[in-house]
């Protein structure tokens, strides 16, 4: 273990304790409760018994100076944020006592155990951190883990196929033709083989030229042999080796040559039994999305949010108004469509519920019902069955907060504490025991429970009933140390989101930039909350997704082609010039690195330069000619030729350079409203300012049975279901198989995602005629999974009708005072009067927010002068947008 340099006569128990101790008061400041310096006592005292102090010290020591260098932390993870000691020295953000969390559960005093912090980090500066502790603590003594990749089923069929010589195609078509792995395991073994592959096996499917040279059966049988063989070595995501020796006379190291990183040549399973200490710097991504929201707040509001006071309360009444309407779309965990449906049935309303929903909404909860019975009891829909009747009293105050229910290991802990007589470092353990859910365990340790329990006054039925709830519960009950400490992470993102949307939003869209789906996921979500994604723009966009306002600023390094010194160049140019007058102006104040007619065009498609007054096509027209003459100046300026006309006072009033050149005017002229969108899509990839399918959502929901997000998402449809998708083709390839035969991969997108639609030659040559670019289409076909990838093979291609009715929603501004019960009621009247196609959404404004509700369908309308008249004597003159 790292030995931690403390101050000059003060060995580490002694540091320890002070640091506790000067934790404790930063953390009480009006006093230190009774309670809590009783529990950071003990704490103290079995962590100095079984020598770890320097480890507690360590990991403090690294947590507070990432957080003194601005390097966002999370506020815990996993066990460890049940310990008070950890709480007072910065290691965790969380006080343990009020929400029920056990140091015994990290850190049990009855069993060798050692401590294991998993800290996570904004994923932008982790490498800081580990820089840190390199340095502090020797580069000699530092190292990141080595992890060994083994040979699975698939990989073994095609290393075998290529060792024996088999042609390539019979590898990979055994592979293709596999079953998918259980639990990521890829085995074959007691598995009943595809009629694919075991056509393959017989060499049906092989060319029959190369049959009698290759074996497929034979390969498939010998590649039981590599199987389980590693076969390649990686580093650890996050683990990272500390000691207090050099790691060199302790086990094998290695350096990496392409960054001289230092990696252990063991693994880290063989490290822990050497004594190492491993401890995990986890990048997480969420934390980079909080720290980039709370600087656009600032940037954007001038407010300063302090995630540790909110962590204090826990009470903003809009965070769990928007949980219960479960718009968590972007929300750490719980933006899931089932735990989505989850927060609907629940009606979250404390942070108890929160950290409930992250423990039940697992596979084993969900499958004994317990996420809905919870759900259902919370909102008084279905009444709370005491365990026993002898046992309804002492066990209220474990049981009451989750309604009856053994949600989290920590009950299972007190309970056995509370009737059985157990320690809690016993209980522990009783627990751990339960969960291997062996006979000959669980009747060893049905004795002393037993006992305990009688002991207590407790019947024999009352011990049964209970050991019948507490063996099943404690297999799938929840590490509530883990769920309260994400849970706080989920409140945080949520009050942000709810209080201050674009720049939650801003911030979430820069996380995902990378990724078109989410990026088109989110872009949607911020349509549907009412804020408005503005395209870039060389006056007031920055390198990333900003907030103006209540909306959303693109920013520039999203734009394809401008990397970010491009951007850069571009933000200081504004800063020292000023703002961009004209196209002319922007060239002339930007420095010759962005003068590149790739960049400029590419600017000029994204609409970078719309607030200047210029169309897109009449700048895309001139653009060349206008950088071909102002770099050649630049040119001159940068290796010091001045005009030589410049002495005569020519120029602007600021002496600025003499243009020579005659500079073309540029055109009034504009691309169509398809090619503008097309070309939008093509720099920033997705569409923007508009979108082909606004106005027509009605006509894909009824073509389509799943929304192209949901079925891309976390719950996935199974291999083979037949499915209908409903979109805009946005890309179309088109291949020949080995018989020259066409076929074609269409990429079909609605307003939320996209996915790949397969047309094999049999259904190609069907719709050629209809499947081509920039069409409406409806896609019936089979899902397929493959490594993890999810397509559509076609079978059925229509052509929706999107001719009839209006192309967009009738959009109705009203502030908050309008909205009264009878000004609402008289708006339903009004719409039911000129029912029709279009969809209605209400923009309710009030000072510092504004909310977009999109009305349900049975309040589409036909717009028309008598709606549009009627709805202007109702709310006014400036209700329509």
């Amino acid at each position: 273990m790292p030995r931690f340099p403390c101050p000059q006569g003060n060995p580490e128990t002694t540091w320890f304790v002070k640091e506790v101790q000067r934790g404790l008061r930063k953390r009480y400041p009006h006093g230190i409760p009774a309670q809590v310096q009783e529990r950071a006592d003990f704490e103290a005292d079995v962590i100095i018994t079984k020598g770890y102090p320097g480890y507690f010290l360590v990991v403090a020591d690294f947590i507070n100076w990432a957080k003194d260098q601005g390097i966002r932390v999370g506020p815990g993870r996993g066990s460890g944020a049940g310990s008070m000691c950890a709480y007072a020295m910065g290691i965790t953000d969380l006080d343990p006592i009020p929400h029920g969390l056990l140091f015994e559960r990290f850190l049990n005093p009855e069993r060798p155990s050692m401590p294991d912090f998993d800290v996570d980090f904004d994923e932008r500066r982790r490498g800081e951190v580990i820089n840190y502790v390199t340095a502090k603590y020797g580069e000699d003594r530092v190292a990141q883990i080595i992890t060994y990749g083994t040979i699975k089923a698939k990989q073994a069929v095609k290393d075998a196929a290529r060792v024996m010589d088999h042609p390539f195609n019979v590898g990979e078509s055994l592979t293709k033709a596999m079953p998918p792995g259980r639990h990521g395991q890829g085995r074959l073994a007691g598995r009943p083989l595809q009629p694919r592959v075991q056509a393959i096996c017989r060499g049906q499917g092989v060319p029959r030229a190369r049959r009698e040279r290759a074996t497929p059966g034979r390969s498939r049988r010998d590649r039981a042999g590599p199987g389980g063989l590693k076969r390649q070595w990686g580093v650890h995501a996050a683990g990272v080796i500390m000691s207090s020796e050099p790691l060199m006379e302790v086990i094998p190291i290695l350096r990496r040559l392409q960054d001289g990183q230092i990696i252990t040549q063991f693994d880290y399973p063989s490290c822990e039994k050497l004594g190492l200490v491993k401890m995990d710097f986890l990048g997480l991504r969420n934390l980079t999305i909080l720290d980039d929201a709370i600087a656009n707040v600032k940037a954007n509001r001038g407010i300063d949010v302090d995630l540790d006071e909110l962590s204090k309360t826990l009470d903003d009444p809009a965070t769990y108004e928007l949980l219960a309407r479960a718009d968590t779309l972007g929300v750490f965990q719980l933006d899931g469509g089932g735990m989505r449906t989850l927060l609907r049935l629940m009606q979250p309303d404390s942070f108890e519920d929160i950290s409930a929903a992250l423990a039940l909404y697992r596979p084993g909860p969900m499958g004994a019902n317990s996420h809905t019975n919870y759900a259902l009891r919370k909102t008084g829909k279905q009444e709370i069955q005491p365990i026993h009747p002898e046992l309804s009293e002492p066990l209220a105050d474990i049981l009451e907060p989750t309604y009856g229910l053994i949600i989290y290991q920590e009950q299972v802990q007190h309970i056995a504490g509370r009737v059985a007589g157990y320690s809690l470092g016993k209980a522990d353990m009783l627990r751990r025991a339960m969960g291997k859910k062996k006979k000959e365990i669980l009747d060893a340790e049905f004795g002393p429970f037993e006992a305990g329990m009688s002991a207590n006054g407790y019947s024999a039925a009352a011990i049964t009933a209970l050991w019948e709830i507490l063996v099943p519960f404690s297999d799938y009950a929840f590490n509530k140390s883990h769920t309260a400490a994400y849970g706080l992470v989920s409140y945080w993102t949520a009050y942000l989101k709810a209080n201050y949307p674009a720049e939650y939003m801003a911030a979430l869209l820069t996380s995902v930039r990378d990724d078109k789906d989410k990026s088109a996921l989110y872009l949607n979500e911020c349509r549907h909350m009412g804020i408005k994604v503005l395209p870039p723009d060389v006056n007031s966009s920055i390198g990333h997704f900003a907030a103006v306002g209540s909306d959303i600023r693109f920013g520039l390094e999203a734009v394809r082609n401008v990397g970010r010194n491009v951007v850069e160049c571009i933000v200081a140019a504004r800063a020292d010039k000023g703002r961009f007058t004209s196209f002319e102006d922007f060239l002339r104040k930007c420095p010759a690195t962005v003068l590149n007619k790739r960049t400029i065009e590419s600017l000029v498609k994204a609409g970078a330069f719309d607030s200047l007054g210029h169309s897109r096509a009449g700048l895309v027209r001139v653009h060349e000619a206008y950088v071909d003459a102002l770099a050649e100046e630049k040119k001159q300026e940068a290796i010091g030729q001045d005009s030589l006309f410049g002495d005569f006072g020519f120029g602007d009033d600021e002496g600025g350079a003499v243009a020579l050149v005659a500079l073309p005017t540029i055109p009034e002229l504009e691309w169509d409203k398809q090619t503008l969108l097309t070309f939008e899509r093509e720099m920033l990839g997705l569409y923007v300012s508009d979108h082909p399918l606004f106005g027509i959502e009605h006509v894909l929901a009824a073509h389509a049975d799943t929304a192209i997000a949901t079925l891309m998402g976390e719950e996935r449809r199974r291999d083979g279901d037949t499915v209908t998708v409903a979109g805009l083709v946005t890309s179309l390839a088109l291949k020949r198989n080995k018989k020259g035969d066409l076929w074609a991969i269409a990429t079909v997108e609605d307003l939320d995602g996209a996915v790949e639609c397969l047309f094999f030659p049999q259904m190609y040559n069907q719709v050629a005629a209809m499947l081509a670019p920039d069409t409406v289409v409806a896609v019936r076909g089979r899902v397929n999974l493959r490594d993890d990838s999810l397509s559509i093979y076609a079978q059925d291609l229509t052509l929706p009708d999107i001719k009839e009715g209006p192309r967009g929603p009738v959009v109705v501004a009203m502030s908050l005072r309008q909205a009264t019960g009878g000004r609402v009621e008289e708006l339903r009247r009004v719409l039911g009067q000129h029912p029709g196609v279009t969809e209605v959404h209400v923009r309710l404004t009030q000072p510092d927010r504004t909310v977009l509700m999109r009305l349900d369908d049975s309040y589409r309308v036909t717009p028309s002068p008598a709606l549009f008249g009627d709805l202007k004597a109702l709310l006014g003159p400036t209700c329509l947008v």
